[in-house]
C-alpha cells in the first residue's frame, strides 16, 4: 500500500475542480518516483502510476471523528492509528506522520469522488491509497470484503489499510538497511513503492520527490508524536 504525488495537482485547475465538486454536491439529494535505477515495478500506496489500497474499518462503526468539509485533522484519527499500528506491528508515530504527509489535499468524501471523476486514477481516503494497493493489501485480512470505493467515507478503513501496507513493506526490508532508519524507509516505500524502497535500503539515494516526502515526514514527526499520545 506507488508513485509519488504532487500537491499542486489539487490546485492546478481550481476552477474545474470546484465546478466538478459543485456537480457532485448537487448529485447527492501520483507521477513516477524519482529513485535511481528503478527496480521491478511494484505498487505504492500514494503514487498515481500504480494505485493503492486500504483496508476497512472494523464492524460496529468508525472510532474517528465525523467527517466534514474543511475540518479534517489527522489527529482525529489517533485512536484508529494506535489500534491498527499495534495490530500491524508498526510504530504509531510513523503511521500518524504519514497521515500528516498525506493531508496535503482536502479529505472531503464528495470532493474526493468529484476529483476521481476528473482523474480516474486518483487516490482515495485520508491515507491516499490507490485501488491496486488497496486490493493487494486487503487479501487474506479481516477487511478483505471491503471495497476501495469505501475509503473516502471510512477513515478507520483507510488507517487500517495503511497500517497493514506498512507492515507488508517492512517484511521486504533487509535486516540491516543502510543510509536511513527503518521508519524512514517505510515512509519512502509508502510514497515511492516497494522496489524503490529496497533500492534506498541498499544505498541508492532518494531522488528529489522522494526526498521531499522524507523531509515532510521529518517536519511532521514531532506533532505526529503529540497526536498519538494525546
Amino acid at each position: 500500500m506507488a508513485a509519488s504525488r504532487v500537491r499542486w495537482r489539487w490546485w492546478v485547475l481550481p476552477g474545474a475542480a470546484l465546478a466538478v465538486w459543485a456537480v457532485a454536491h448537487t448529485d447527492r439529494g501520483g507521477t513516477t518516483p524519482d529513485a535511481a535505477p528503478r527496480p521491478a515495478a511494484t505498487s505504492s500506496a500514494t503514487s498515481s502510476a500504480a494505485p493503492d489500497a486500504a483496508p476497512s474499518a472494523t464492524p460496529g462503526g468508525s472510532t474517528t471523528a465525523p467527517q466534514s468539509a474543511g475540518a479534517y485533522d489527522p489527529a482525529d484519527c489517533a485512536a484508529a492509528v494506535r489500534r491498527y499500528a499495534a495490530a500491524a506491528g508498526i510504530h504509531p508515530q510513523l503511521l500518524m506522520a504519514i497521515l500528516y504527509n498525506e493531508s496535503y489535499k482536502p479529505h472531503d468524501p464528495a470532493l474526493e469522488r468529484a476529483w476521481q471523476r476528473y482523474k480516474p486514477d486518483a487516490a482515495f481516503g485520508v491515507a491516499n491509497m490507490h485501488r491496486a494497493a488497496f486490493d493487494e493489501v486487503k487479501r487474506g485480512r479481516a477487511f478483505a470484503d471491503r471495497k476501495w470505493e469505501e475509503l473516502p467515507d471510512d477513515r478507520d478503513l483507510a488507517v487500517e489499510a495503511a497500517a497493514w501496507y506498512l507492515h507488508d513493506l517492512d517484511r521486504q526490508l533487509p535486516a540491516r538497511p543502510v543510509g536511513h532508519t527503518r521508519d524512514e524507509l517505510l515512509a519512502l516505500g509508502y510514497n515511492a513503492g516497494a522496489g524503490n524502497m529496497r533500492a534506498f535500503a541498499h544505498g541508492t539515494p532518494p531522488g528529489v520527490q522522494a526526498q521531499s516526502y522524507l523531509d515532510r515526514l521529518h517536519e511532521n514527526w514531532a506533532r505526529a508524536g503529540r497526536a498519538v499520545n494525546r
